[in-house]
């Protein structure tokens, strides 16, 4: 997870104050030292954490938390009140023009990811806003980005405007803007060049572009994972381009995050989207809120609920549930569902959604491999369609054959039969369970459970 470090910090930290029906000044100061040393450890710029600790100390001593039923509760809840505004308060919106299309330049060091996430953009806009985009290949000093951004093109299906090497930045994305009328496209991203470091010769550049074309939009990317120089990039970036938002990548990796955390307070610029992975649909908008609860451990429901709408087909979700119900439920059945939930993501991504999981016996500090799902998976495929329909049919002879072909041991093929059986056996008694509930009440049962191996 992004942030860990921090997290595991501050919730050890407010867990201490959380249960206390009595709440005194000396409790507050110790709680702020210990958060103030997790951000500075996290990496986050001094001067922010100094400004963020007093914001804490003067509301967490105030008469909204002394006065209080709950004032342990309460100094939690000043704590995460004030992360998500360090954050950037509210989600910030994408600009929309009010004549298409709508322009984004991409601006950055080189190998903060620009090109990848002009990509991924498209991707979101596409998928989630239901936008036309057009990508625009600026970066000529690097003829990788090009083929780059092309070869992203062509996975996405989309149209990519490109002049090769030898074609003035400016005047591509002047040409870009008029094919993006002409064919009637909504957005148009200019994934322009990138330098080691910041210098005069590629400001002037971007300063060049973005007067000739005028963008919604200016979206600094950074790689959450360089620390302060994260902090020194943005604002320098902000100086000359004035950025109007924040891509942040790789926010996924090992990585203290602080830095990130720096830039909405240093630049006053609001996070726009997180890169989460690298696949293409690994990118998210970024809501404040929403990280600073999972940051403080209490789970993020709606980002959980949104990647299950998204990939979740609830039609098929629905006969599945009756499938249970019935006992008719299929090693073919399972195969669907466990590609249904790989799809939302990685599987600790996933559990760090679910309020309190961090305190779950049996998950804390469980490290889930992906491998052992791609492992069920080539034994389920290894059988024949009788095998996967009947299990009761595998005998002995079988499961070595199921083994060799995929390449696993007998004793995995012998230890998913058993684990499906029992799955079978406790979705059965669940469902059956929810019938008996809703047949003393009336109520209907709602929702469908994603059995975990």
């Amino acid at each position: 997870m992004a942030f860990e470090g921090l997290a595991d910090r501050l919730q050890n930290t407010i867990q201490k104050i959380k249960g206390k029906g009595k709440v005194t000044e000396q409790d507050v100061k110790e709680m702020t030292r210990e958060v103030r040393l997790a951000l500075l450890e996290a990496d986050v710029n001094f001067k922010v954490v100094k400004d963020f600790i007093k914001k804490v100390k003067e509301r967490a001593v105030g008469q909204e938390v002394m006065e209080s039923l709950t004032p342990g509760q309460q100094v939690i809840k000043v704590v995460k009140e004030e992360l998500t505004q360090l954050m950037g308060g509210d989600e910030s919106k994408i600009a929309v023009a009010d004549k298409p299309p709508t322009v984004i330049m991409m601006v950055g060091l080189q190998g903060a990811g620009k090109t990848t996430t002009t990509g991924k953009l498209a991707n979101l806009l596409r998928k989630k806003y239901n936008r036309k985009p057009l990508l625009v290949a600026a970066d000529v000093y690097r003829p990788a980005a090009i083929d780059q951004l092309e070869t992203l093109g062509k996975q996405l299906n989309m149209p990519v405007y490109s002049e090769g090497t030898d074609a003035n930045p400016v005047d591509i994305a002047n040409k870009a803007m008029e094919r993006a009328k002409e064919e009637h496209l909504d957005y148009v991203i200019i994934d322009t060049a990138g330098r080691l470091h910041v210098d005069n010769e590629l400001m002037d550049e971007l300063i060049q572009i973005k007067q000739n074309v005028n963008p919604d939009e200016v979206f600094l990317v950074v790689d959450s994972m360089t620390g302060q120089d994260a902090v020194n990039v943005a604002e320098s970036f902000n100086e000359q381009l004035n950025i109007s938002g924040v891509v942040l990548t790789k926010l996924d990796g090992d990585t203290r995050g602080g830095a990130a955390l720096s830039i909405k307070a240093v630049t006053e610029k609001p996070i726009k989207f997180a890169g989460m992975g690298e696949k293409l649909d690994e990118l998210e908008v970024f809501h404040p809120e929403r990280m600073a609860s999972r940051i403080l451990g209490m789970g993020d429901v709606l980002s959980l609920i949104e990647k299950a709408q998204e990939n979740v087909d609830e039609k098929r979700a629905k006969e599945l549930e009756e499938k249970m119900r019935s006992a008719s439920f299929t090693l073919d059945d399972f195969l669907e569902q466990m590609g249904q939930v790989k799809n939302m993501g990685p599987l600790d991504e996933l559990i760090d959604m679910i309020p309190g999981a961090n305190k779950m016996k049996g998950l804390k500090n469980v490290d889930f491999d992906e491998k052992q799902i791609s492992h069920v998976e080539a034994i389920i495929q290894s059988m024949t369609v009788k095998e996967r329909q009947d299990p009761s049919v595998i005998n002995a002879s079988r499961r070595k054959r199921i083994a060799r072909g995929s390449g696993r041991s007998v004793s995995e093929v012998n230890r998913l039969l058993k684990q499906f059986e029992e799955m079978k056996k406790m979705m059965k008694q669940m469902t059956n369970s929810q019938q008996g509930k809703k047949g003393k009440k009336g109520k209907k049962s709602k929702g469908f459970n994603f059995p975990f191996m």
